[in-house]
């Protein structure tokens, strides 16, 4: 049962689509074009239209048949702050604003499927159509959450998928249990006496206390934990200091930490916190440690990836039905999975090659990286009906009559 016909047909238009949304790019919580774009499709298609769940999602419902049964299928569809470096017509036209992890793309398979789905109903029971603000640091999951998506909409299972370049064109990839990793943010401030440069024991110098503590934070990862659990702590700025012949008042440092399990986490929060006051309290300096967890690790559901699975062998094959390899990057579909049974997956989106058909002066694709959040990249259109393909089989089988 490969890649559907009529998705293939209809390639175009969706593809149209696609690079409009591309064209212009929304925020978190600002995705209002966007989701005019999607709610006036699924309209179009006869599609039931809800709207304003967390601010500025959108969710369509399609019903058929008598099952109570129902699925959910995600797509995110806000873009990033970064500035795109491509010039062909449908980079953005707004400085500062990219689809820069093809969240346009994921809008573009999910309204392909909705199109067929709405065409063809062979399915019994409901199928969930979530268009999702705010993934990219905004938590719109879990805003969607907060506005009763499972209480108006309550499904049994919900799926999300994420192109990732690297993988092979068109392939399929998931894996059972932790698939991404919690996101969370830690900020420390540092406070000594400032004094001249030149007389340092007249002070309290906060510079050798942050490098103290960065040394010792990485004794967490190699000392405190399993070797077996997975966890990074990443220092990602420092800041202080105004002239070079100033011993600084007080040093700040930031960073992230990312775990696949809640109790990791807790275990790095606690130790982060006393390696913080202990070593500010040895070098007679005082220090404030804030902790702030984003996303909680993305944990696929069993029994739903083996579902999956068996729907990505129907469409493209054994061979392009992949093991997905964990990682450290997180992801809000996390929230959705902590309420409800369903997996997160991966579609591949090739090595870039499908830029050729833009390069040259002519068509001004920068043909640079093409990794997500690179200001080169741009969503493989050659997936929309592969993409599509996938949601809708896998909404038939789950939902199939009895």
């Amino acid at each position: 049962m490969p890649v559907i016909e009529e998705l293939q047909a209809e390639a175009p238009a969706l593809t149209a689509l696609r690079r409009d949304i591309h064209a212009h790019p929304e925020l978190c919580f600002q995705e209002v074009r966007t989701a005019d774009v999607v709610a006036k499709a699924l309209e179009g298609w006869g599609i039931e239209v809800h709207r304003g769940l967390g601010t500025t999602g959108v969710v369509g419902v399609l019903r058929n048949g008598s099952s109570p049964r129902a699925i959910g299928l995600r797509a995110d569809m806000d873009a990033l702050p970064m500035t795109e470096h491509n010039t062909f017509a449908h980079a953005s036209k707004h400085v500062g604003k990219m689809h820069a992890c093809g969240h346009d793309g994921h809008t573009a398979m999910l309204l392909a499927a909705a199109q067929e789905l709405a065409r063809t109903r062979r399915f019994d029971g409901t199928v969930y159509l979530v268009f999702q603000p705010a993934e990219e640091g905004g938590g719109g999951a879990r805003e969607m959450i907060k506005d009763g998506l499972f209480e108006r909409f309550p499904m049994d299972a919900i799926y999300g998928m994420h192109n990732w370049p690297g993988l092979p064109e068109g392939s399929f990839s998931v894996c059972k249990g932790p698939t991404m990793a919690s996101s969370n943010e830690f900020r420390i401030t540092i406070t000594g006496k400032g004094s001249h440069a030149a007389l340092p024991h007249n002070g309290i110098d906060p510079v050798p206390v942050a490098c103290q503590m960065v040394q010792a934070f990485q004794t967490i990862v190699t000392r405190n934990k399993k070797p077996t659990d997975a966890a990074v702590i990443s220092v990602t700025m420092i800041h202080t200091g105004e002239a070079t012949n100033v011993v600084p008042d007080a040093c700040e440092i930031q960073g992230t930490v990312r775990t696949f399990t809640l109790d990791v986490l807790d275990m790095i929060e606690r130790r982060m916190g006393e390696i913080t006051q202990h070593t500010a309290a040895a070098f007679g300096a005082t220090a404030r440690f804030e902790f702030r967890r984003n996303y909680p690790p993305t944990i696929n559901h069993d029994a739903e990836v083996d579902v999956l699975r068996e729907v990505m062998r129907e469409v493209v094959g054994p061979a392009q039905t992949l093991d997905f390899d964990p990682t450290m990057g997180a992801e809000d579909f996390s929230f959705f999975l902590q309420k409800k049974p369903g997996a997160y997956f991966m579609i591949g989106n090739g090595d870039g090659a499908h830029r050729e058909a833009y390069a040259g002066h002519d068509h001004g694709h920068n043909l640079g990286p093409c990794t997500l959040h690179n200001p080169n990249y741009d969503f493989n259109d050659r997936l929309i009906p592969v993409g599509g393909s996938l949601w809708v089989r896998l909404a038939e089988r789950f939902l199939a009559p009895a």
